[in-house]
Parts: C-alpha cells; sequence; structure tokens
C-alpha cells in the first residue's frame, strides 16, 4: 500500500512542476541570425480609423479654411473623443476634407495619404506640408499577464513581443506555446495562434500587431488549477503525506 502512495506522489510531483521548454522563450532564436527581415511594415488604414491630419504652410491664411474645426471649440469643453479632433475614415473608406471634399484612404498607408491630401491641396497651396497619423491604433491585451488592459501607440509600430512587454510580461501561469491574436482585416476576422517559445513567428503576419488586435494568454495547466476548476496538485500533496504519515504510523 505505501508503494503504491510513494508512487502516486512521485507521478503528481513531476506534472506538477513546469520544464524549461514551456519557460523560455525564443529557444531556436539563433536560427534566425543575421537573416533579412521579410516583412517590413506600416500601419494600412482602415475604415472607422481616426485620423489627425495637420496642414501647415509659409501663409497661414491660406490653409485657415482647410482646417478642421471641432464641433464644440467653447473653452469649457472638457470632451476627450478624438473624433472631434480627426477625421473618421467612413464605411465607404473616404474621409471628409475641408473645402475639398471626400477623399478615399482605406488601404492606404500613411505616406499614400499624404500624397493624396498634399495632391488635393495643391490646387489651393503652393507649399503646403500635411502630416498624417492614426489617433486609435490601441491593442488589447487579456489573460495572464501582470497588466492586462487596452494599450494606445503613438508611434503606430508595435511587435508581440513589445505588447507583452507593455502588459508587464506573461505571469508564470501564462501559457507561453499558445498566444492567441485576434485581428479584423478587410470585414473578416482573423485568429493566429503563436508559440513564443519558437523564433519562427518573427516571420509572421501577426509579429507586427495592427491597430486594435486583441491579444489573449491563455492559462496554463498549473493557471488553470489555481483557478479552481480542476484539483490543485499542491494541496493533493499535502492530502496523499497526511495519508501517507498516517499510514505508517498505525502500520508500525
Amino acid at each position: 500500500m505505501i508503494k503504491y502512495l510513494l508512487l502516486v506522489l512521485t507521478i503528481v510531483s513531476l506534472f506538477s512542476c513546469a520544464t524549461k521548454k514551456e519557460i523560455i522563450y525564443f529557444q531556436d532564436i539563433q536560427a534566425l541570425n543575421s537573416k533579412n527581415i521579410e516583412q517590413p511594415f506600416e500601419p494600412i488604414i482602415e475604415t472607422n480609423d481616426i485620423l489627425y491630419i495637420s496642414v501647415s504652410s509659409m501663409e497661414p491664411k491660406a490653409i485657415a479654411p482647410f482646417i478642421k474645426k471641432r464641433e464644440d471649440a467653447s473653452a469649457t469643453n472638457t470632451n476627450t473623443n478624438p473624433g472631434l479632433d480627426g477625421y473618421l475614415v467612413k464605411k465607404d473608406g473616404s474621409i471628409i476634407f475641408p473645402v475639398v471634399g471626400d477623399i478615399y484612404v482605406a488601404g492606404d498607408t500613411r505616406a499614400q495619404v499624404v500624397e493624396k491630401v498634399k495632391k488635393k491641396l495643391s490646387e489651393y497651396i503652393k507649399d503646403v506640408v500635411v502630416d498624417v497619423r492614426i489617433m486609435n491604433f490601441e491593442i488589447t491585451i487579456l489573460g495572464e499577464v501582470e497588466n492586462p488592459g487596452v494599450f494606445p501607440i503613438r508611434d503606430e509600430r508595435v511587435t508581440l513581443p513589445e505588447a507583452i512587454a507593455l502588459a508587464g510580461d506573461l505571469t508564470a501561469d501564462g501559457k507561453r506555446e499558445n498566444i492567441t491574436v485576434v485581428r479584423e482585416e478587410n470585414g473578416k476576422r482573423l485568429v493566429e495562434t503563436i508559440d513564443l517559445t519558437r523564433a519562427d513567428f518573427f516571420n509572421s503576419d501577426f509579429y507586427y500587431l495592427k491597430q486594435n488586435d486583441v491579444i489573449y494568454v491563455q492559462p496554463s495547466l498549473r493557471g488553470v488549477k489555481k483557478s479552481g476548476f480542476i484539483p490543485d496538485v499542491p494541496a493533493l500533496l499535502s492530502l496523499f503525506t497526511i495519508v501517507l504519515s498516517s499510514i505508517i504510523i498505525i502500520t508500525r
């Protein structure tokens, strides 16, 4: 009887420990050494994006008609809705720009939008300078990370490892080989599973994140046990230890 209990204790102890392969990131990273970057990243404008477009010139009076006026410009207004200061990309893929009207921007890069706006304004202003930013570029990180939440990305370029760092890294109970990325693209929802213990995801389309991506880190078996869905291994070990001690005392 005691031998069987010792065997059970040994097996349970083995399953309660995390292995090196379950914890370490990028275990085959040397395979990427000196390789060219295959997917240079630049964000693409999508419907429902909010664009900040600044227009400047040596002649301030000339650009005045092309400056977007806030819907409520009162000094007491405390509304921080970015849509009040930005240009919403409508469902048809266009924005409404002062004076010139609709400009189609969906599917373009920021540089392409800059050129489109400059071309429209060149009919009115000679030395116009245009800058475009995506105001609503943010990602959502959920699950087994230290600080889950919604994170705005100011420079519009963020990788999956950088996003995880923003959330304080994975917890000890995060499943490194099962990171889910949910993305909406061209009216479709895409789901990808990333294994952080392997380095091949550096060449994945999901290495660079897009605006409004959702990242979910699944709990490991240990994390699931902590939630109470299945018996906790330390608790079982304690129970077996008590039972074993009692049997030893009785059989003496």
